[in-house]
């Protein structure tokens, strides 16, 4: 054994590499993001790891790796299982060959997030079962042992981190990895896995069987535990668990249940309830287990105090200090410590080329009196503040440009959307391909700064001209695809580019062509450090900047 010094989201990735994975597969999405580039970087040439088109084609991957007889981790952030929900829903149905693995990053507080939603709701949709560490120990033991649940009971298994442990740093003990791999798993039966309804009414039976021993397995696991004392009593869920034992600072009077592990354990719920008068349910995010423990008319005689009372914050991130207060534990001269700090709105980086994108936009659609302005996923959602005011609505990732061609069809006009090249390659494709069938009066904006700069400069897989022979693929007319340098020295052309796609009464496409600063500098990071020597000629048959592409 070791100790390291891991962030929750690295200790998970090392959890996968010690569990034996074949593969990894992800999507880059705050504060998931770096589970996937762990295991890219500690298992380069053991493990298959390669970012994926999208959260869907992540998990569809992993099922296929799963099918064919290894271990796979999928990781993504809350948002991104939305967009895979197809595949893991089904996946309950068929069941797994080798161990998939889930990890879903929630992010209360919705640091980099456009909602809070709780993943756990998902899990119980689908009838998996769900693990909730509460610290990084916790994240690296429990992802371990769902790769081996997963195998014994045949399913897909989803361990469920939240921001504040993924992006904070503990000791970790790293125990010896699994053997190497042996001989893959013999494939599956290809009835289980062909969900036609004749199959699938079957598999869904066997679904429905194994629910009883999933709940037996986790009213026996330890990561369940219950301490009974007095007649107040806690149930406090992965995170929050650490929050509860702040707050009750040894007070051994309260009752306390500790949940990591769903199905919810049953037995010890009605325990812990039967022998209290007063519960507190103390979870992050979404209250789950309170609405699973009140129903519909909630527990005659007993007081179930949460988020659905009151008694701790509905939105946001919980915090100690909020927990204390529900205990009843706050001391009378705490003081709020981030109370007198002002608030410091995200921008856009100096120098980003976004701006000087949405500048064009702005000055292009001044004369109109009520543009449409849509807008995707990404930092240039920025857009939306002083001084741009370029971006009027944004929903979710690919979203723009099927918004925009919705809008177009009501009638209105100018219609513009923004997008960036990596969130098109995501799911903004298929939208296109549907506006360029139709010639939708539109003017859509590719955003092309190389890279998937918000959450830290990962590969893009259309820019450049690999996107242009993406948009020639996908119809839209050569004549109004259009290529600008979203600079301050080409803004009086840019603008006029603009004002001319927009006057056209059809599709156009614009790139705005320059790469995000972060990746310059990330590249020249990269770069080997020589020695300048005065008056050295560059080496015979040498490629100058402007004949290997890069840009001053």
């Amino acid at each position: 054994m070791r100790i390291g010094l891991f962030l929750g989201d690295e200790a998970v990735g090392q959890a996968a590499l010690d569990a034996g994975i074949a593969g990894a597969f992800s999507y880059p999405g705050t504060p998931a993001t770096e589970i996937f580039e762990y295991v890219q970087e500690h298992g380069a040439g053991v493990v298959s790891a390669r970012w994926s088109a999208n959260e869907k084609v992540a998990y569809e991957e992993a099922l296929g790796m799963s099918y064919a007889g290894r271990r796979a981790l999928v990781s993504m952030k809350h948002v991104g299982l939305n967009v895979a929900a197809d595949p893991f829903v089904n996946s309950a149905l068929t069941g797994v060959n080798g161990a998939l693995v889930l990890v879903v990053a929630d992010d209360p507080g919705m640091h980099s997030s456009q909602n809070e939603q709780d993943s756990r709701f998902y899990a119980d949709f689908a009838q998996v079962p769900v693990f909730e560490p509460s610290d990084q120990q916790e994240a690296y033991d429990m992802t371990r042992a769902a790769f081996d649940y997963s195998e014994a009971v045949g399913l897909p298994v989803v361990v469920r981190v939240v921001t504040r442990l993924c992006h904070s740093r503990a000791n970790v003990i790293v125990r010896p990895p699994e053997p190497g791999a042996g001989p893959p798993r013999p494939r599956p039966n290809p009835s289980d896995w062909t969900l036609v309804p004749v199959h699938a009414r079957r598999r869904f039976r066997h679904l429905l069987d194994l629910q009883r021993t999933l709940v037996e397995d986790s009213e026996q696991s330890p990561s369940n535990r219950l301490r009974r004392a007095g007649p107040r009593g806690v149930i406090a869920s992965g995170l929050a668990c650490n929050y509860v034992h702040e707050a009750l600072a040894g007070d051994d009077e309260v009752s306390l249940l500790e949940v990591r592990r769903y199905p919810l354990p049953v037995a010890r719920v009605r325990e812990l309830v039967d022998h209290c008068e007063d519960v507190l349910v103390v979870e992050e995010g979404y209250p789950y287990i309170e609405r699973k423990l009140n129903g519909l008319l909630g527990v005659p005689g007993k007081s179930i105090r949460g988020k659905l009372t009151g008694a701790l914050p509905p939105a946001g991130e919980l915090t100690p200090d909020a927990v204390a207060a529900a205990l009843g534990k706050l001391p009378a001269e705490h003081v709020d410590p981030l109370g007198d700090l002002a608030g410091r709105p995200p921008q856009l980086c100096r120098g980003c080329p976004h701006a000087d994108s949405f500048r064009a936009i702005v000055e292009a659609t001044a004369n109109y009196a009520e543009p449409i302005l849509f807008s995707d996923i990404g930092c240039y959602t920025l857009g939306v503040l002083p001084p741009y005011r370029a971006v009027h609505a944004t929903v979710d990732m690919g979203a723009s440009i099927a918004m925009a061609h919705g809008a177009a069809r009501a009638g209105a006009r100018p219609v513009v959307c923004t997008i960036g090249d990596s969130t098109f390659g995501h799911s903004g494709m298929t939208a296109l391909l549907g506006a360029a069938q139709a010639d939708a009066d539109m003017t859509v904006f590719v955003l092309d700064n190389a890279t998937v700069a918000m959450t830290g400069t990962q590969d893009s897989m259309t820019t450049g001209e690999e996107l242009m022979r993406v948009l020639r693929g996908l119809g839209v007319d050569p004549d109004h695809l259009r290529v600008i340098d979203p600079h301050p020295k080409r803004h009086a052309e840019n603008v006029e580019t603009v004002r001319r796609e927009i006057e056209h009464h059809g599709l156009s496409v614009i790139v705005a062509r320059r790469a995000c600063i972060h990746l310059k500098r990330k590249e020249r990071d990269r770069a080997p450090s020589i020695p300048a020597t005065v008056g050295a000629a560059a080496p015979s048959g040498a490629a100058t900047p402007a004949e290997n592409g890069s840009q001053p």
